[in-house]
């Protein structure tokens, strides 16, 4: 039995389907509010806890499981420390715990690249690259790993698998909102010409980097699991291209960019309202991602789909799932 954190989320969507197909049976750690129908229609067995935080919840739900695959994060561009604290770090010492008590023999950590922070220009960014975390986001995951980490015992093996910026079916922030629905709803606009390097990674290979964790992974390693490393004016393009709408971008300032995310952030403490383009979304935008994933591919045996074949699929789900025309 494998027990599933954030099993209602972007990934667990992927990520369930792919593990039963291969065999093993799941129970999820979910909250009394999820709607856990997909779960339940999938055979999923569910441990109900008020708080992933709650390290006597967690530990009842990993009793009788063999390994535990730690998904759940509290991920957004906006938000306040305790609540990224509470989840991220909080909750994964709940989970390291709730391992140990109940003798689980395998921790699969799901982390991020993001904790790679702020970079100089024209880093190779590979495992050993040293994080440099510069907003709550990825100061929490990044304690968060080291709380996985300084977990291992003689009887737990821990491994952490760092994704990159997801995109794919299910999913409506983030990448997914930047590059598919606003584009496919008419908002079409470019930061710093475009030339920027984004970190896309379709989710459906997140879950094949989980389950090859599970299964090939070395204990105490980190693995990086990423598409190929793009432009933002490569990404558009391939998109525009697949959905059948022009290329044309209107190009922003960054200053201007950087003017209304502040003031939208600012703002934003007095609505308690995520800003449309919250400041730390700088972060990302202006930064050049450029992943290496050959310790995956290596040691894990993962292959990335094409940003072709995994946007296409995205489009699809935009079409089908979201009324957008494409």
């Amino acid at each position: 039995m494998i027990l599933i954190t954030g099993a209602t989320g972007f990934l667990g969507r992927h990520l369930v389907p792919l593990l039963i197909q291969n065999g093993y049976p799941l129970k999820a750690l979910v909250r009394p509010t999820s709607d856990t129908r997909f779960l339940e229609e999938n055979g999923v067995a569910l441990a109900v806890a008020q708080d992933i935080s709650s390290e006597d919840e967690v530990a009842q739900a990993c009793n009788g499981c063999e390994a535990v695959i730690h998904a759940a994060g509290e991920f957004r561009f906006w938000g306040t420390y305790e609540a990224f604290y509470k989840t991220n770090v909080a909750g994964t010492k709940a989970v390291v715990q709730g391992c140990h008590k109940a003798g689980v023999k395998r921790l699969i950590h799901v982390s991020t690249i993001a904790v790679a922070g702020e970079f100089p220009t024209g880093s190779l960014i590979d495992e050993s690259h040293p994080p440099n975390p510069q907003e709550d986001y990825q100061e929490t995951k990044l304690e968060a790993e080291k709380v996985a980490l300084n977990g291992r015992s003689a009887a737990l093996d821990v491994v952490i698998i760092r994704p990159g910026a997801f995109y794919g079916p299910w999913g409506s922030y983030a990448f997914n909102r930047l590059f598919f629905e606003e584009p496919l709803r008419g908002w079409r606009i470019k930061v710093a010409g475009g030339k920027h390097v984004q970190f896309p990674v379709f989710v459906p290979d997140v879950a094949q980097g989980v389950l090859l964790a599970l299964q090939n992974g070395q204990d105490g390693e980190i693995y990086n699991i990423c598409g190929e490393s793009m432009t933002h004016n490569a990404c558009n393009d391939m998109i525009s291209d697949l959905a059948g709408i022009s290329r044309f971008r209107i190009p922003i300032p960054k200053t201007a960019v950087l003017a209304l995310a502040w003031s939208w952030t600012q703002l934003s403490k007095l609505t308690n309202i995520e800003p449309f383009y919250p400041i730390n979304l700088r972060l990302y935008v202006f930064q050049d991602w450029n992943i290496s994933i050959e310790k995956a591919k290596n040691e894990l045996g993962f292959k990335p789909t094409p940003f072709k074949e995994g946007a296409a699929e995205t489009l699809k789900w935009f079409s089908e799932k979201q009324n957008i025309s494409v």
